[in-house]
């Protein structure tokens, strides 16, 4: 700890944030930012007028550095020093040093809009340029003007364009902590290789083979990924020749691992035995992991995008950034002096490469973003004009409070309603609070909580599910109940509730391929769900006990009439061409229900004319995932508030509203002018449901 670069700045930055509200701290790789910051100020009695708060992008991050502060100082992790993440608080009245992730900080300040618990606010890993961590930096731009007093924030990256954030807080200081780096020899390969996997296997079993002692750090682009290449090591390495090199383990670390297994590669190996981790861009900068001689980097990451113009998100394979490569680079020179293995070449690197990676706040919905923001009520706030460090598109914005309207967080003057601030207390994405809210309401919150818990899980609990062709799926017995042919929302239902009547059976599980940890992770976050509905709703609350009781018909009923209610903004209608669905509105987009779902058709061959769906996203074509049938009547409510639609208003602005609603009632016009009338009689309905059926099998 005290070899570590920060420590012989320790003067210059207790200097520096004393007599400032706010620094920049530009601290390279391995020089201790993240564990040391929190000590040192802690030291010097910045705790005694509150806690100091160390935000981190992800939850493992969070979890690992808490634990590694509270074992260097000597205390009980949850004493002094503890974290919260999103359904996990480990603090207690005595924690003085707290790290937590940006979303759980956001959702503390709606309580307490200033803060006052902390004295020091630290936005740790800004340069990962998370979501939550710009806007966090948005509001300390305002905090900081209310509390300059007595409050200090501390904004820290590892390759952050320091000057930038400088500005952006009125030129305050920036201070740089070199990194303690060896140096790191870096070799391209000549040529982009074919199956970056099978490149990495063979660079990894070419290192152990070759190269001296030292662990190797192998970047892919996500679980999937690194759960091939886990198998593949295991089994070349296990074929090796023995005493032909030293000994080898192969350790996956991603961030939908359980904590028990994550903390396996900060343990070192036994005598004579080389670790090879295989990991995503959490071991970046997020995690340091010691002993690290050798990095493999495939010059991939995996990236989700989302289009405001479609409501789709994409989950895509793209280049990594000059600013990832190097930070990859960089791991190989913790210890001693390493090599990095790119497997791109040079030209790639300088021509193809972005100089920084795209900020999260362009690449996402921001409905969740924009009801915190409305939920705070500071009257100077114009959601489309918001001080951002790197201003989303006026697109994304407008289609956030778009989908904010349609499900009744906002009226048609922006303002936020009562359930809108319900909504923002819960650590739920808004379609799902909004579907809590109109369960309570149809008497149907117990089935509610199950299927929002269900939707949170990490992974897929269906072991193979979305891997799994429609054509294959027909031939796997199983024994879970099918959603009685409403859709996939009703069938995560009745899973869980078939497992609570074996009394949470873990060999049930098992026998029916759900993963195990999903399941318990499942409910707890249900138990958790239904404690904070109890806090967080001013009107009493039907969370009824199941004791034994199958669910009815008409609880399945209500229950997709809360849905729909919850999932107003992705609510799509039948077409008849190509078996496609158009979503309603002011979005246009055709695209197919996910070979997975358990949606049924009719004796016709039809889907229903309307459904939600809970994510729509872009893989071999663009799918409806988690998808659910629902009822004309509930639909009606939300094409009719879409006649009243005015963006302006909705923000916050004060323009002239006719002329918005003229061009989003002529839109929906336009659109609806556009699709092929259903034909009325029996045999011309039947023709059409065989066109769309060999439409479906032609795209396949």
């Amino acid at each position: 700890m005290e070899n570590l670069p920060i420590r012989q700045f320790e003067d210059k930055i207790v200097e520096t944030v004393d007599k400032n509200p706010v620094a920049v701290i530009i601290g390279e790789t391995g020089s201790g930012k993240s564990t040391q910051l929190s000590q040192i100020l802690h030291k010097r009695g910045y705790t005694k007028s509150g806690a100091i708060a160390v935000t981190q992008p992800r939850r493992v991050a969070a979890v690992s550095v808490a634990r590694r502060v509270a074992q260097e100082l000597g205390v009980q992790l949850g004493e002094e020093v503890g974290y919260a993440i999103r359904f996990e608080d480990r603090t207690s009245e005595k924690t003085c040093i707290k790290y937590l992730t940006d979303g759980v900080l956001l959702r503390e300040s709606l309580s307490d809009p200033e803060l006052n618990q902390y004295s020091v606010i630290i936005l740790d890993e800004a340069h990962e340029r998370s979501l939550n961590t710009d806007i966090l930096v948005g509001l300390m731009k305002r905090l900081v003007k209310l509390r300059a007093s007595n409050l200090k924030v501390l904004i820290t990256s590892a390759t952050l364009d320091g000057e930038k954030v400088s500005r952006f807080f009125s030129n305050c200081p920036i201070l740089n902590v070199p990194g303690k780096l060896f140096p790191v020899e870096i070799l391209h390969s000549s040529e982009r290789p074919k199956n970056y996997i099978d490149a990495s296997l063979k660079a990894a079993v070419d290192i152990h083979v070759k190269e001296p002692e030292g662990d190797v750090l192998i970047f892919m682009t996500g679980q999937d990924d690194i759960e091939k290449l886990v198998m593949k090591l295991e089994e070349r390495i296990q074929s090796l020749e023995e005493g032909s090199c030293m000994d080898a383990i192969v350790l996956p670390l991603h961030g939908s691992l359980p904590p028990e297994l994550q903390v396996r590669v900060f343990s070192r190996p036994p005598p004579n035995c080389r670790r090879l981790i295989v990991a995503t861009n959490i071991a970046e900068t997020s995690l340091t992991v010691d002993g690290v001689v050798y990095v493999i980097d495939s010059g991939y990451v995996k990236q989700r995008q989302y289009n405001p113009s479609t409501g789709m998100y994409s989950l895509d394979v793209v280049q990594i950034s000059k600013v990832q490569a190097n930070q990859r680079a960089g791991r190989a020179g913790r210890t001693r002096a390493g090599k990095c293995y790119r497997l791109y070449p040079s030209i790639v690197y300088h021509d193809d490469f972005l100089d920084a990676t795209i900020p999260e706040i362009q690449r996402s919905s921001l409905a969740g973003s924009v009801l915190y923001l409305k939920s705070l009520d500071l009257p100077d706030i114009d959601i489309l004009s918001f001080d951002f460090l790197d201003p989303p598109s006026s697109e994304s914005l407008q289609d956030a409070l778009k989908q904010l309207y349609l499900i009744d967080a906002i009226d048609e003057d922006g303002s936020i309603t009562s359930l809108g601030r319900t909504m923002a207390e819960l650590p739920l994405e808004p379609s799902l609070s909004r579907t809590l809210l109109e369960a309570n309401e149809c008497g149907c919150l117990s089935q509610a909580l199950t299927v929002a818990a269900m939707l949170s899980a990490e992974t897929t609990l269906i072991s193979g599910r979305s891997k799994i062709s429609e054509k294959k799926r027909k031939h796997i017995p199983s024994n879970l109940p099918d959603g009685s042919g409403w859709g996939d929302h009703i069938q995560l239902l009745q899973i869980y509730e078939q497992w609570h009547r074996t009394d949470y059976n873990v060999d049930w599980c098992k026998d029916n391929n759900l993963q195990v940890r999903g399941m318990m992770f499942v409910k707890d976050v249900r138990k958790q769900l239904s404690q904070i509905m109890q806090k967080s709703a001013k009107e009493s609350l039907d969370v009824r006990t199941r004791k034994g009781r199958r669910e009815s018909q008409q609880d399945y009923k209500n229950l997709r009439k809360a849905l729909c209610a919850g999932y107003a903004n992705q609510l799509a209608e039948r077409m008849i061409r190509h078996n496609g669905y158009r979503t309603i509105g002011f979005k246009s987009q055709l695209v197919q229900v996910h070979p997975s779902s358990v949606l049924r058709t009719d004796e016709e061959g039809m889907l229903p004319n309307y459904v939600v769906y809970h994510e729509l996203i872009a893989t071999t074509r663009p799918f409806m995932r988690n998808v659910c049938a629902v009822e004309m009547p509930w639909v009606m409510p939300i094409t009719r508030k879409l006649e009243k639609l005015n963006v302006e208003k909705l923000s916050g602005g004060f323009s002239e509203p006719e002329k918005s609603v003229h061009v989003e009632n002529s839109d929906l016009r336009k659109e609806n002018s556009s699709l092929p009338k259903l034909p009325d009689d029996h045999d011309s309905k039947i023709q059409a449901a065989r066109e769309r059926f060999l439409a479906r099998k032609g795209i396949k």
